[in-house]
């Protein structure tokens, strides 16, 4: 009896030892091109409320370009994912909107349409969810929903916020995020902003890039300093980029760029205003010239301490090709990435990253179907178990 006793004990603790089994991502598609009047959905991104709830949004494009004719639409679920309410615009074109003439120079846009583009929100510590969008890559506005992302306010223009930055770089073109912004512990509310002359390829290049920052909960909005310098040689024409805040309370961006190290950029700053350190290259992290994400992972199930960090790219450190969508675990702030699991093996390209207060984490990207990109925008809900 006592031999079996002893034997079953062992088994009872090697059993304890193992790893426990990780569900597999739930997966939603919530947009899929050609429904709605819309030839793509693009620019995917996603927060989660104070109240739990899960603000999906992206650009609708009637064509496929990105000058075109687009509309920002948004779902909402209430309930964890389980139903959703149907697309529903957010923002608004101004009266007096008119082309950009860096658009109309480079030959963009031939449809004649506004465009809009770029929606980032950020879900508040408060309740407050704030939304930052573009008018032709050259106008900036900002609006705010207090019923949990029911319905928005009227949009102010916060334009204003970049004259500052004329003397310096001259930009032409402008663009928040894409992506979420982030809200630091000091409450300051934080979005990167890309900028280009619009002088090269679809008037997006040359670029660099900054922030907009907001300490009076979206009241009034300020640029930062610029990151990169002109013709970056670590990160040159860098655009969409991505923000944490460390657990030591300063801010980190990942940059894309198109560098020719095929490796992400960082840098850090004590505010996320200013004060940049010199950029330098993860390489950890593949750059196939793509939106990534990043992500704070603080408590919930599986946790380890403040340190964690969640990141989302196609891992890809060959080519160009975007392909093979991986979520990445950093354990220490970003310092290194020992952890990656691959989401997605076909066709992916842009994600956004959010992280709800039951440990969920739910990965909106853009997923290829049958060869063809940009077919579906896809929501993956997984827990941190099963990227480890």
């Amino acid at each position: 009896m006592k031999i079996a006793a002893r034997i079953g004990c062992a088994f009872i603790a090697l059993f304890a030892a193992l790893p426990s089994l990780a569900a597999d991502p739930v997966r939603q598609d919530l947009f899929a091109a050609g429904e709605g009047g819309y030839q793509l959905y693009r620019i995917p991104g996603v927060v989660v409320t104070a109240k739990g709830t899960i603000l999906v949004y992206c650009e609708a494009r009637r064509s496929g370009s990105d000058w075109g004719d687009i509309d920002l639409l948004m779902r909402r679920s209430a309930d964890g994912g389980k139903t959703w309410s149907a697309p529903a615009p957010v923002g608004k074109r101004p009266a007096d909107a008119q082309r950009n003439p860096a658009a109309i120079a480079r030959k963009q846009g031939k449809d004649g349409a506004i465009t809009m583009n770029n929606p980032v929100m950020i879900a508040d510590k408060s309740g407050v969810v704030h939304l930052l969008y573009c008018i032709e890559y050259g106008r900036c506005f900002y609006s705010r929903s207090e019923d949990d992302g029911q319905t928005f306010g009227a949009s102010t223009e916060i334009t204003s916020a970049f004259e500052k930055l004329r003397g310096e770089y001259d930009w032409k073109v402008l663009a928040t995020g894409p992506g979420h912004g982030i809200q630091l512990s000091t409450g300051r509310l934080l979005v990167p902003v890309w900028l280009s002359l619009g002088t090269e390829g679809n008037a997006h290049k040359p670029s660099r890039v900054t922030t907009v920052y907001s300490d009076d909960n979206g009241k009034t909005w300020h640029a930062g300093a610029l990151v990169t310098a002109a013709a970056d040689p670590v990160a040159p024409d860098a655009s969409e980029t991505n923000a944490v805040e460390l657990s030591d309370g300063r801010v980190m961006l990942n940059l894309r760029h198109h560098g020719g190290t095929h490796r992400r950029a960082v840098t850090t700053s004590s505010d996320g205003a200013g004060n940049w350190s010199p950029l330098k290259v993860d390489n950890a992290l593949p750059e196939p010239i793509c939106f990534a994400s990043l992500q704070r992972y603080s408590g919930g199930k599986g946790s380890s301490g403040k340190n964690l960090i969640l990141f989302s790219n196609p891992h890809n450190p060959t080519d160009r090709k975007r392909q093979n969508l991986a979520i990445k675990l950093s354990e220490d702030d970003g310092k290194t990435w020992p952890i990656s699991k691959v989401l997605e093996p076909g066709l992916a390209a842009y994600s956004d990253l959010a992280v709800g207060a039951d440990g969920k984490i739910h990965c909106f990207f853009e997923r290829g179907v049958d060869g063809k990109g940009y077919a579906r925008l896809t929501l993956a809900t997984f827990d941190l178990e099963w990227v480890k």
